[in-house]
């Protein structure tokens, strides 16, 4: 993609990138809709050394995470332009998406990518069952993603760089940019807060507190499924996946922490507390140039109160 090969270019010459917003168009007529990224750049960053597990977010090209979690809107979309028949729990159609499973998560992200042409991220037999990708069709050991798709639920990595990393390469121990706890709110983006503590679901694009690169609401208001297994090992259909952020419905903001995630199986889906976001990653050709450029790799460091 033209956006994403551009974003590649410009780390040839450039340690970090800062935010940019991407938004892009999916479906038409009466089932279009649109969905906004920002870009996490900084790659080759040094991975967090102190959250659970160790080691994490670390990733090696520029990305696009969604600004915002999937809507409920979006998803009617889809399922009209596509046919997916993803069920999901009540609420307004600026809600984020709950009642939604991985698998549903898995099938809305396959359209975004079919939609626009685009290699389907994740594979399903004629029954509807999930597989694992072949040899040759993965990257690493991750079998859940198909190397050439575009649009991807975020790997654990991948979403935890948006969360809690910063373009300098620091880490925190909330998505907020900071090591003290968010302040409750029922919605807003003023700094430092997040959607928790029985307070009511947010509008998807105005649930709280934004990370330091820019995506809102990692923290609270919706659990949020991620594409890893809980092992961190994508080698088995049925492995358990990874969630992360917390929900509204806590009473403080302990499960927002970098140190805290839960295990989810693929098909449960809890109508209340789960929702989603999507990843935007480079085509094969962006990730060759980056190769090429030799980005320096920037020295990640950790900031305590």
């Amino acid at each position: 993609m033209e956006k994403l090969l551009i974003l590649s270019l410009l780390a040839l010459g450039y340690q970090t990138v800062s935010a940019q917003l991407v938004t892009e168009s999916f479906g038409t007529g009466a089932n279009a809709f649109t969905m906004d990224f920002v870009t996490i750049g900084n790659p080759n960053n040094a991975a967090d050394t102190t959250g659970n597990p160790n080691l994490a977010g670390r990733v090696d090209y520029i990305y696009n995470l969604g600004k915002y979690e999937i809507s409920r809107y979006q998803v009617e979309m889809a399922n009209s332009g596509g046919s997916l028949g993803i069920t999901y729990a009540g609420g307004y159609l600026t809600s984020p998406a709950i009642g939604i499973n991985w698998l549903e998560g898995a099938r809305f992200v396959n359209y975004l990518n079919t939609s626009k042409g685009y290699q389907a991220a994740y594979s399903f037999d004629v029954n509807g069952n999930f597989q694992l990708w072949a040899a040759g069709q993965y990257n690493g050991n991750n079998m859940f993603r198909h190397k050439d798709a575009v649009f991807v639920l975020p790997s654990t990595d991948e979403w935890y760089k948006g969360a809690y990393g910063s373009p300098d390469g620091s880490w925190y121990n909330y998505p907020i940019g900071s090591d003290s706890a968010p302040v409750a709110t029922s919605g807003g983006t003023l700094p430092g807060t997040s959607v928790f503590a029985r307070t009511f679901y947010a509008d998807f694009n105005n649930a709280g507190g934004l990370s330091l690169y820019g995506t809102m609401a990692q923290g609270g208001n919706v659990w949020e499924v991620m594409e890893t297994a809980y092992d961190g090992v994508n080698d088995s259909p049925t492995e358990y996946r990874e969630m992360r952020g917390g929900e509204m419905d806590d009473l403080n903001s302990n499960n927002q922490l970098s140190s805290r995630r839960v295990q989810v199986d693929v098909s449960s889906a809890s109508l209340f507390v789960r929702g989603f976001r999507v990843a935007m990653v480079p085509e094969p050709s962006s990730l060759s140039l980056l190769a090429l450029g030799g980005v320096v790799v920037a020295l990640g460091r950790r900031k305590r109160v």
